[in-house]
């Protein structure tokens, strides 16, 4: 491209150029050929004031001195050289002359002026003036070569200023297409820089922004599927070992391992619909979520974590204050982060956990505590891939997410002994239990 633009800005530099200096050129010869001419006839004019009235009758002629190069000669009306230099017999201008008229023409790569000497308003001979047109064009072609070194100079600086804004055009353009290629190449942390030019700029901000855009959308599907995976591992691990057990037992009870079954299928259903809600949502208190009453949200997360704990040898205890347990919150995110903080609880604590519900004013908060010490600073905690280890390092930040998500909060209670209280809206039970809340 910058190529391109030194190309376009050289030929426009030469048009101009030539346009200005062909009529130029033009007008130098003009001048040139009538200043010569203007010289000739003041050299004529002057000679035909020495002319004398008794040159009629053959007196001599005394010619002032001339300019070398320029001839000067008198002739009578016969057409005769009287004196000076010139043709003897008279040409064709110097004939017309004698009409009392000045003669202005060119013979034989001479430039001629004839002017005629006047006595009481009388012809009484005319003066001829002549000189080379060698010397004329001498002077027009040094006029032309010292034009046409100014036309070279002109077009020589005007291609260093097209290759300089070639530069200047193009650097930024350059740049921009670099930043691009590392975008295609994978680098998502390329940005293009300002420049001087509002054009390549806007260009650049549109581009920023469309990488912007994009590193959002690979994020948010990037966390799906972490929390997807994150999400979806405990519960199969479970239905799986439950069908296991009731497959490799000939007394199990089939008919409560199906339905057992059946619940966990509808619980990883209802995980699933709760991560696509979140993902498709984004950020802000704004994903729907089905109110469920708090006593029921106890029983069902009791029911299907009192199996893991007790597997582990480690009490779960759930304690719900009276008034708190008919009011509704948001369900399945409930249920999902209740998940997530049991998971953490069953895997990264101690001892007895216990679940605690309270109603604060106007909210539902419920407390999950172990007791462990927490190993990690408090202030990375919930970010994300922060804990790492054998885990994804993804739960409590997805936890938070959905909590946020329904328009409340998780938050780090203790340290020691660990407690998380996930605090959510709340509403009290009306005729209709399922409705849609945020």
């Amino acid at each position: 491209m910058r190529r391109r633009v030194v190309h376009v800005a050289v030929v426009a530099a030469m048009i101009a150029l030539v346009l200005l200096a062909v009529p130029l050129a033009v007008a130098i010869q003009t001048s040139s050929f009538a200043e010569a001419r203007g010289q000739l006839e003041r050299a004529a004019l002057t000679a035909a004031v020495h002319v004398d009235p008794k040159f009629m009758a053959g007196d001599a002629v005394k010619l002032p001195p001339q300019e070398r190069g320029t001839r000067v000669g008198v002739y009578d009306l016969s057409g005769r050289l009287r004196d000076g230099r010139g043709p003897m017999d008279a040409d064709s201008l110097t004939r017309q002359a004698l009409s009392a008229v000045v003669a202005r023409g060119q013979s034989d790569d001479e430039l001629v002026v004839v002017v005629p000497v006047l006595t009481a308003d009388r012809v009484i001979g005319v003066v001829r003036a002549s000189a080379g047109t060698e010397n004329v064009w001498r002077r027009v072609v040094l006029a032309w070569l010292g034009l046409t070194s100014l036309a070279l100079v002109a077009l020589a600086t005007g291609v260093l200023v097209a290759r300089r804004q070639a530069r200047t055009l193009t650097a930024p353009l350059e740049e921009l297409s670099a930043k691009a290629r590392a975008v295609a190449s994978g680098d998502l942390t390329a940005r293009a820089d300002p420049s001087a030019i509002a054009e390549i700029d806007q260009v650049g901000r549109t581009q920023n922004t469309m990488v912007e855009h994009l590193t959002q959308l690979l994020e948010h599907e990037r966390h799906f599927s972490a929390n997807a995976s994150h999400q979806l591992r405990t519960p199969l691990a479970g239905l799986q070992l439950g069908l296991e057990a009731a497959a490799g037992d000939p007394d199990a009870n089939l008919r409560a391992a199906v339905e057992e079954a059946l619940e966990e299928s509808r619980h990883l259903q209802r995980t699933v619909d709760e991560v696509l809600r979140l993902a498709r949502a984004g950020p802000g208190p704004h994903v729907l979520s089905t109110s469920r009453p708090v006593d029921d949200l106890v029983e069902s997360v009791e029911r299907r974590w009192q199996g893991a704990f007790a597997a582990e040898d480690r009490q779960l205890g759930f304690s719900v204050e009276r008034a708190s347990g008919s009011l509704l919150v948001p369900g399945r995110i409930a249920e999902q982060a209740l998940d997530v903080l049991l998971d953490n609880a069953l895997r990264h604590g101690r001892g007895a956990v216990k679940v605690t519900v309270r109603e604060p004013d106007g909210a539902v908060a419920i407390d999950v505590a172990d007791e462990g010490s927490l190993a990690l600073d408090p202030r990375v905690v919930f970010k994300r891939g922060a804990t790492g280890g054998a885990g994804s390092g993804i739960g409590l930040t997805l936890a938070r997410e959905m909590a946020e998500a329904a328009g409340g909060r998780l938050t780090l209670t203790r340290a020691t002994p660990t407690t998380f209280t996930l605090l959510l809206p709340s509403s009290s039970m009306g005729p209709a239990a399922d409705h849609p809340q945020t």
